[in-house]
């Protein structure tokens, strides 16, 4: 299969500011990270192999190896897009809001991600099982002073009475295992509650009372 590589002709823009080979372009490099994201979420970062992910996206081997430099790259670029996706629902935890609605929004938007994105949510786990060696620098340098920024919220409206006393790295941690569990666990959920039944059935009213029960002051 020939590669689909980006014209060096001087054409002219198209109107939408790409030229045809550089759509094609793009278009290849989202079925490749299309096609990665299955094959890590599924096997792990050991078990997907440049092979695998060439089959899954319908591109020969040296076709891949054409946008990406190998395994790790295409890893490193499914992160990259996920990361800010990921902690979004976090930084838009509003300090001036209200407590338990601040808090049990946040719990339902990661349920919705858990929803959305089950295969990225197995993607990020598999990275941290691993002791994350692709994601040390983010973890250090972006979500943590983000989580220990949302905690001292947290601390302070525990301070102040307008919810219990938690901890608050713990209470976010709840709210990240609590979640997630829905997608890293789907097929275990799946397995004991039947395949016809939506894993996330009664989810979000069950994590609703048991978050409300915990933060009442």
């Amino acid at each position: 299969m020939a590669v689909e590589a980006p014209s060096q002709s001087n054409a002219p823009d198209t109107p939408d500011g790409q030229t045809p080979q550089s759509r094609i372009q793009q278009r290849n490099r989202r079925r490749i990270l299309d096609a990665s994201l299955e094959v890590f979420s599924t096997h792990g970062y050991r078990g997907a192999t440049l092979d695998r992910i060439a089959r899954a996206a319908g591109l020969s081997k040296p076709n891949l190896l054409y946008y990406f430099e190998g395994k790790e790259a295409i890893h490193r670029a499914l992160l990259t897009d996920l990361l800010e996706t990921w902690i979004a629902p976090l930084r838009d935890l509003d300090p001036e809001g209200e407590p338990c609605a601040e808090l049990l929004g946040y719990v339902r938007r990661k349920l919705e991600m858990s929803r959305q994105y089950p295969r990225e949510s197995r993607l990020f786990a598999g990275e941290i099982l691993q002791g994350a060696p692709r994601m040390e620098r983010f973890l250090r340098e972006v979500l943590r002073p983000l989580v220990d920024d949302r905690a001292a919220v947290i601390r302070r409206w525990a301070d102040q009475g307008r919810i219990a006393p938690v901890d608050p790295h713990h209470l976010i941690f709840s709210i990240w295992a609590l979640t997630q569990h829905y997608a890293d666990f789907e097929a275990q959920i799946r397995m004991i509650r039947g395949d016809g039944v939506d894993p996330l059935e009664g989810a979000e009213a069950h994590l609703e009372q048991h978050f409300r029960r915990l933060l009442a002051p």
